[in-house]
């Protein structure tokens, strides 16, 4: 894979992440669920998307060469843009108002 492919990988994996709590009702989007989920599992459910998204950029780092060091500033903004991916699927979730 080359690494641009790599790169557009990654971004469209963290859109597809970020929104996946947000626009079904299963836990981690496998296992059912008796009762609805609500916004504190769904929170934590991107919390392990992000991390699982993480994971999968830092071994396709590997993959193309040396990982780069990063310090906490690299993991603040990358949390932040996580988060505001995660915006359309929760204006979908709880802000879109359904009408019928």
């Amino acid at each position: 894979m080359s690494q641009t492919a790599a790169v557009w990988f990654v971004v469209l994996a963290a859109v597809a992440g970020a929104n996946l709590p947000f626009i079904n009702q299963r836990l981690l989007a496998v296992v059912p669920l008796k009762t609805p989920k609500g916004l504190p599992v769904r929170l934590v459910e991107l919390v392990l998307c992000y991390l699982l998204v993480g994971g999968m950029a830092l071994l396709l780092e590997q993959r193309a060469g040396q990982i780069a060091p990063q310090g906490w500033e690299f993991y603040a903004i990358t949390a932040t843009l996580f988060l505001t991916l995660a915006f359309p699927g929760f204006v979908y979730r709880y802000l879109f108002k359904r009408h019928g």
